[in-house]
């Protein structure tokens, strides 16, 4: 009796040891044949049937809340001026390293790495903005008519610990900026960020908004910081304390509840900005409150990445309880064209995470994306009206009828039940005789009542029946 497999596990059977035979030694003539012997098998790993940890199967169940999000980001897009550009999953390490910083998490032990057979040393993308800047430079975009304002969405990657809306292959939705560097612009990246967050359903949405300004400022204010960082050392996190070395910044961004209550009378970021960062986030804050757009100053608010300079933002989401939820954030990086090797180029963007947003409108019972259903069903009986069936289904669909069909079944009875399922408005019948006189009979499930019609009248007869179901409904 067989070995019972274990599930989802796919195990080589027993292998049988043969004698093996050497043909150099064997002659063949016409009586004579040498007989093959199988070679043993190559032992193989297990195959787990199972997604890799932190990475998951987006089901068809599911797919109507991606649905809806692709839609919002799509038409967002379009309203604002923005363009779609899809940058290569995988992208040369350095690009990273210089552009979001070696010190950051994400460099340090959040990417996914790997050499390539070439030699090349070569990532995951963990974030968009990197590889959009990018081809900015590559593509000479910096002659385009600015802002040149760039639409993105697809997976990432970080090797990060998973949790709740939190994957290590996770999905975003990102908008770039480039060529501007006015504050208004800043305005309208958050209004855009607020707009999408909006049409998706979400309510109770708060954005909080700092200001780290450029990078001669954060000096100072990196110095003072450290220096009440120092006092506090022994009571920090050990991560925080290997912070204090590399960016002392990113303790702030430290979710250890020990490490933000330590935190909170720490040195702040606008008291230390340089004049123009200054003037920068007050003209922004009067354009938000002339947006009467709900955000709060943030000055823990640091954001993980290096390039992030003057304006950076996050988009929180509220329960009952008061508990927050991260929908996503952004910035200006207003030095990061000009670090890869560009011309100085102010940008400002934002991403979402899409997954979490997604877990968000599950949480807040928003209805997900509504595919149209079918008003027609065509059913047959009889291998030539299956046929037949083919072409009158191209027919119907090319003159924009959506309609349904259950080919594989056999019985008419089982189609039928189908249809009465789908609550189709029209059920279009092709048995033997039909096939044979290339008619077709036409049920109109709303009055019970139904006709023989011809091919050639089908498409029309079909029409007048949708019609005039819908002016009785209306």
């Amino acid at each position: 009796m067989a070995q019972k497999m274990k599930k989802g596990v796919v195990r080589d059977s027993k292998k049988k040891t043969t004698k093996k035979t050497d043909v150099s030694k064997v002659s063949v003539t016409k009586k004579t044949a040498v007989k093959k012997t199988p070679v043993a098998n190559v032992s193989q790993e297990e195959v787990l049937l199972q997604a890799l940890r932190g990475m998951r199967d987006i089901l068809p169940d599911e797919q109507p809340y991606w649905e809806r999000v692709r839609k919002v980001l799509s038409h967002a897009a379009q309203e604002y001026g923005f363009q779609r550009i899809d940058t290569p999953l995988v992208e040369f390490v350095h690009l990273f390293t210089r552009s979001i910083g070696n010190q950051t998490d994400i460099v340090e032990k959040e990417m996914y790495t790997f050499q390539t057979r070439g030699g090349d040393k070569v990532a995951l993308r963990p974030e968009f903005t990197a590889g959009i800047a990018r081809a900015f430079i590559e593509h000479g975009m910096g002659v385009l008519p600015k802002p040149v304002k760039l639409f993105s969405v697809g997976p990432v990657y970080r090797y990060d610990r998973p949790q709740e809306g939190r994957y290590r292959e996770f999905w975003q939705g990102n908008f770039d900026m480039f060529g501007e560097s006015d504050p208004i612009l800043d305005a309208q990246t958050i209004q855009l960020a607020y707009r999408v967050v909006q049409q998706l359903g979400l309510k109770n949405i708060e954005f909080q908004v700092n200001s780290i300004g450029v990078p001669d400022s954060r000096r100072e204010y990196t110095k003072a910081l450290l220096r009440y960082l120092e006092a506090q050392r022994g009571k920090l996190c050990q991560n925080c304390r290997d912070r204090l070395v590399t960016n002392p910044m990113r303790v702030l961004d430290c979710k250890e509840d020990k490490c933000i209550q330590l935190t909170t009378h720490a040195p702040q970021s606008l008291d230390y900005l340089d004049q123009e960062s200054r003037d920068h986030f007050k003209r922004l804050l009067e354009y938000l409150d002339e947006l009467e757009l709900p955000y709060t100053i943030n000055t823990r608010l640091v954001r993980g990445l290096d390039y992030y300079t003057k304006t950076v933002f996050e988009i929180w989401s509220s329960d009952k309880e008061g508990k927050k939820y991260s929908l996503g954030g952004g910035g200006r990086y207003d030095g990061l064209i000009e670090s890869l090797g560009g011309e100085p180029t102010p940008a400002i963007g934002f991403g979402l995470g899409l997954d979490r947003i997604i877990l968000e409108m599950k949480r807040t019972q928003v209805k997900p994306y509504q595919e149209a259903k079918p008003k027609v069903f065509l059913a047959q009986l009889g291998d030539m009206a299956k046929k037949k069936s083919l072409r009158l289904f191209s027919e119907l669909e090319k003159n924009g009828i959506l309609l349904a069909e259950s080919f594989g079944r056999g019985s008419l009875k089982s189609q039928l039940r189908v249809a009465n399922r789908l609550g189709v408005e029209v059920t279009i019948i092709v048995g033997q005789k039909e096939a044979l006189d290339d008619t077709a009979i036409l049920k109109d499930m709303v009055s019970g009542t139904q006709e023989t019609v011809t091919h050639e009248r089908l498409v029309d007869a079909v029409k007048k029946i949708l019609k005039s179901n819908q002016l009785l409904q209306g």
